[in-house]
């Protein structure tokens, strides 16, 4: 997994890491809300605690709203010992939160990337800013009905890409 072009994002998802029904009002809680959606961090209240203050800290930053109604919430560094693989959670809102874009629009799909090494976290960015390039990719990961078929479409576009 060394080399960005080996990462398979479709991997690194699992229907209980897809939430299709983000009922968070701000970004804060959508960031918890995704936070809590991390299968290794269920029973580690304290894990999810570093995590949750490392994704406001780097929002604080600059945000992880790409545009297009797609953020990236992730931490700015990796966090060693928080994960022993790298994890993606996808998280969809209906309405959309404002997430500080420069386009200024609602972000309606997030995808939070935690890694526990930095080239895999910035190989995984890389990975998911190519795939969410294409809007017709977006609009089916908006009309997805089931956590499966978001897996379905990911690999789809990874095997085209």
């Amino acid at each position: 997994m060394n080399n960005p072009g080996s990462i398979v994002l479709s991997q690194l998802l699992s229907p209980e890491t897809i939430a299709l029904n983000l009922q968070s009002a701000d970004r804060d809680s959508v960031l918890s809300e995704l936070v809590n959606q991390i299968p290794e961090l269920k029973e580690r209240s304290d894990a999810r605690k570093t995590l949750l203050r490392a994704l406001k800290e780097r929002e604080q930053l600059h945000s992880t709203g790409i545009g297009e109604g797609i953020a990236f919430p992730h931490s700015r560094n990796a966090l060693v010992g928080l994960v022993d693989h790298p994890c993606i959670v996808m998280g969809r809102h209906a309405d959309g939160i404002p997430f500080g874009a420069i386009d200024a629009v609602p972000a309606k799909l997030f995808f939070l990337l935690v890694a526990p090494t930095v080239t895999q976290h910035l190989g995984i960015l890389a990975r998911l800013s190519r795939l969410l390039s294409d809007p017709k990719l977006r609009r089916s990961l908006l009309a997805a009905d089931k956590p499966e078929k978001v897996i379905l479409l990911l690999q789809e576009a990874e095997q085209k890409a």
